[in-house]
């Protein structure tokens, strides 16, 4: 079929426009996160110092003090619902990948997208109801299992679509020598997925490490150091948000420079782990 010159002209003209259009989104959003990360890197530095990092925060009025309690109520929190998100999410990641094709696998996505568009305060009241209410009491635990729920559908999805791109040669040449399902998932699948699947749990921990909202109603927020997960935690998020609303000077610094300690995290986070499975596939 010959197409005419003005057909080829128009499609080229939509294909121009289209890639123009893309761009320009691309630049916009790209624009909005240097403005807003430039932003907390000049504000942030200003009251980072040792104090900052080893101390508690002062009583009301009295300048000084520190987020040390928040930083490490942010990192157990993410550690706990790290232990709770991530081996559930890859679990039912590869399931559906590899076994899902009946009404459970369907049930399983149909609850993994809806649990993306779930508002995360609304998972925090559920954390509440679950949690919170039996025991009588706010804590780690509980904050960290609100946090491991958002975690799942992002780690669920993710790890679906990466063990999917596996190519189905390499399942086939393992399952005609022999070898059991399982362990063609286990060493074969499971490794070269491995980077997109660690992807997808940063993200998800990227994502949770931020989130102010379900911790309000489980974690609650301590001003002191936390005698156990079994009771109320401080974590960054809160301590920003609560600095943020304050009327103290000396607070809203201490704010902007919680904010540049959790993007570090978050970062540090992400290139040693990028590290770790690059030196992980160079040793293999």
């Amino acid at each position: 079929m010959i197409r005419s010159p003005s057909v080829s002209r128009w499609r080229t003209s939509v294909n121009v426009l289209m890639l123009g259009l893309c761009l320009v989104i691309l630049v916009g959003a790209l624009a909005v996160l240097i403005a807003v990360l430039g932003y907390v890197v000049s504000q942030g530095p200003r009251s980072i110092n040792v104090a900052f990092l080893t101390q508690t925060p002062r009583p009301v009025g009295e300048s000084g003090g520190g987020m040390a309690n928040a930083i490490f109520g942010t990192i157990l929190l993410v550690g706990i619902a790290t232990v709770i998100g991530l081996p559930v999410g890859v679990g039912a990641g590869i399931y559906l990948a590899e076994y899902g094709r009946g009404r459970l696998a369907s049930v399983i996505r149909f609850v993994a997208d809806v649990l993306t568009g779930v508002p995360s305060i609304t998972i925090g009241l559920f954390a509440y109801a679950t949690l919170v209410v039996p025991l009588r009491t706010f804590s780690a635990m509980a904050g960290g299992f609100a946090l491991g729920v958002i975690m799942l559908p992002v780690v669920t999805r993710t790890t679906e679509e990466m063990v999917r791109l596996v190519p189905g040669n390499l399942r086939e040449a393992a399952l005609a020598l022999g070898v059991a399902r399982w362990k063609v998932i286990a060493s074969i699948v499971l490794p070269t997925a491995l980077g997109g699947i660690l992807t997808g749990a940063l993200l998800a921990v990227a994502r949770v490490a931020g989130e102010t909202a379900p911790l309000l109603f489980t974690a609650f927020g301590n001003q002191f150091w936390s005698s156990g997960p079994t009771q109320p935690v401080a974590a960054m998020p809160l301590q920003i948000f609560a600095y943020a609303i304050a009327p103290y000077d000396d607070w809203h610094r201490q704010a902007w420079a919680g904010a540049l300690v959790l993007v570090s995290l978050v970062l540090l986070l992400s290139v040693g782990a990028r590290l770790l499975v690059r030196r992980y596939r160079m040793g293999g």
